[in-house]
């Protein structure tokens, strides 16, 4: 009762500050229509009560089965069991991942077809399978991850040189997108079973961390090699501005994507369940006790993730729509900025990979690291990257890129000095 009793408050912790934002521009300079804002209401409490049994549901399902596949991986002692494993792990976690269905969907509704969904799916989890394949090689041999990641980036920015600004932009996406709430959970916790075999202590904490930031950029590259093959037209398609449909039922959008969505996130969990059964039917790595632990955490996080995302579909993304619409209707533009700076900052606090992650790294360092310090960071760059991503969108001069290349540069270096 007492880990069900934090994990709520860290749900209502996360959730609150958006839903009071929302409820200060309702009653300000935002007016919402009653349905609309009673919809939101109960997508908040669908919010915290998802998050919360999600994040039980990880703790107690999803990052036993990485650590006890991580931790198998590494005592087979062979580096092509290390590679294959990578390769069959990454992309069936990826292609699973909701979060990158959502956003092929979007490239090809707004790309008219040219880029398909099945084949961004496709191209970024194969990028995802070789990165994190290579990520667990760097783990098993010592590869400082900075010197990793400034040869990676290095690959991307000369790839980036033969692509075109649509694809640029797409492939940057998709990195964001296969960092969703099942997919770094999964790998921070198979990163965390291969360290840990480590006899260096100080290795191990280090290299627990790191996974998720490499298969990250295969999506990048996996993107941009489509590009430079495939050489795509110009992408000239382009969304029609449309008002909000607005129905008039509260209740009518759970019901219609409540099927949609769980039947989604059983398709994102169902590999990892398969493939965690299978290698258990072949080792017998884990007790019978502790598999049935592991199901009844995969089970609970089935439910808190459906919880959470049909609280985020049917009563969050509408009201953004909407927020987003009547701001950018406003003749001074500085309330655009000033709002996508705060909702950044609020929406990095609802994510649930970022609670793992966070979790993760006290944990790890023995609270050295304070999980707060990490997220009020994560929070401040996040509202200062959406801020300036609204400037970009309003000023059509600045180009991606002119955010990304010094970004990324400056991030390198940094990397260079950090221990």
């Amino acid at each position: 009762m007492n880990v069900i009793t934090a994990k709520l408050k860290e749900a209502l912790f996360s959730v609150l500050p958006i839903t009071i934002l929302v409820i200060i521009l309702n009653f300000t300079i935002v007016p919402l229509d009653t349905t609309t804002f009673i919809r939101f209401l109960i997508g908040s409490f669908a919010i915290i009560i998802g998050l919360t049994i999600f994040l039980f549901g990880v703790d107690s399902g999803i990052t036993p089965i990485g650590n006890t596949m991580g931790a198998a991986i590494v005592k087979s002692n062979k580096i092509l069991v290390v590679i294959v494993a990578g390769l069959l792990l990454g992309f069936f976690i990826s292609i699973a991942e909701p979060d990158l269905h959502i956003l092929a969907g979007q490239v090809d509704f707004a790309s008219s077809g040219l880029i398909t969904k099945t084949s961004i799916v496709l191209v970024v989890s194969v990028g995802i399978a070789v990165m994190l394949s290579l990520g667990l090689v760097r783990i098993v041999y010592n590869i400082p991850l900075n010197k990793f990641l400034l040869i990676t980036y290095g690959v991307i920015f000369v790839l980036a040189l033969f692509t075109t600004p649509e694809f640029l932009a797409i492939s940057f996406d998709a990195s964001g997108a296969t960092t969703g709430a099942l997919t770094v959970p999964f790998m921070l916790a198979l990163a965390l079973g291969v360290s840990k075999l480590k006899k260096d202590s100080k290795s191990s904490e280090e290299d627990s961390f790191g996974l998720v930031g490499i298969t990250s950029a295969g999506a990048i590259v996996g993107v941009l090699v489509m590009s430079a093959i495939s050489r795509p037209e110009k992408i000239t398609a382009s969304l029609e501005a449309t008002e909000v449909a607005v129905t008039t039922s509260i209740f009518a959008p759970y019901f219609q994507k409540l099927p949609v969505i769980a039947g989604e996130v059983l398709i994102a969990l169902a590999p990892i369940a398969v493939i965690f059964l299978l290698f258990q039917r072949a080792s017998s790595a884990v007790s019978k006790a502790m598999l049935r632990k592991i199901i009844f955490g995969i089970t609970f996080t089935f439910v808190g993730l459906v919880l959470f995302l049909l609280g985020v579909n049917a009563g969050f993304m509408e009201v953004g729509s909407i927020v987003g619409h009547k701001l950018a209707s406003m003749d001074s533009q500085l309330y655009v900025i000033l709002i996508g700076f705060i909702l950044g900052m609020v929406t990095v606090l609802a994510e649930p990979a970022v609670y793992v992650l966070t979790h993760q790294v006290e944990d790890v360092t023995s609270g050295y690291v304070k999980r707060r310090l990490v997220m009020a960071t994560l929070a401040l760059g996040v509202a200062l990257a959406v801020a300036l991503s609204v400037v970009r969108i309003l000023i059509p001069g600045i180009q991606l890129w002119h955010y990304l290349l010094p970004g990324y540069i400056i991030s390198l270096i940094m990397s260079l000095k950090t221990s």
